[in-house]
């Protein structure tokens, strides 16, 4: 009896988050308009994530227009690997939020956003800020530049928190509203396939090459 043939992978997408930059340690919130550098820890888990995957044969590698991406994959750009900015991969803009330091106030504001994200109120953002249907909107911009090079098979991605929750909500077709379902840490790895019904996750919020 013959037996079915595994389903044709059209294209293989490695997605990680940026390294730990002095902000993310702080507490402090980072957005589209923070073009925050990594610290020694960042720059760490870096090399760490290029050491474990510098074999994979990446056809490219995306980044956003900010500076913490293309530090953190600057292993790979150094070795000539062919590196481009799109820049629709970059965070959510946080509005009045973004570089403000922890307290109460911040807190409980960052938290009634997150609820309401959670709620279904997508079309709500911070002061200044950028809603997560907007931010989604300009990601599926990126997203049919980067799927409409068919000669790349597997290519690395590298962007942030946020953004990579919305991201991963497009790519998986999940409803938004239910971004907060993946989890992150810096430098985490998702590991996505797209078959012909569209993109699997293969790999979960994993940061088994920096331990």
């Amino acid at each position: 009896m013959l037996q079915n043939s595994p389903p044709a992978v059209r294209k293989t997408i490695y997605l990680i988050r940026h390294g730990e930059t002095d902000y993310n340690r702080l507490g402090i919130v980072q957005g589209a308009g923070v073009d925050t550098a990594l610290n020694d820890t960042g720059r760490e888990q870096a090399a760490a994530f290029f050491r474990h995957y510098h074999k994979v044969p990446f056809d490219k590698v995306y980044i956003s227009s900010l500076r913490r991406t293309r530090e953190t994959v600057a292993g790979f750009t150094e070795h000539g690997l062919p590196t481009e900015v799109i820049p629709e991969l970059n965070e959510i803009n946080w509005g009045t939020l973004e570089g403000e330091k922890p307290s109460p106030e911040i807190s409980a504001l960052f938290l009634e956003t997150i609820r309401r994200w959670q709620e279904g109120d997508l079309d709500f953002a911070v002061e200044k800020g950028e809603t997560p249907r907007q931010l989604q909107t300009r990601q599926a911009v990126g997203l049919e530049k980067i799927l409409s090079r068919k000669e790349e098979k597997t290519i690395l991605i590298c962007m942030h928190g946020r953004a990579m929750r919305s991201f991963l909500c497009l790519l998986t077709q999940r409803p938004l509203e239910r971004m907060d379902d993946f989890g992150h840490s810096n430098v985490c790895l998702y590991i996505l396939h797209e078959h012909e019904d569209g993109f699997h996750v293969a790999l979960d919020n994993d940061t088994e090459h920096l331990r």
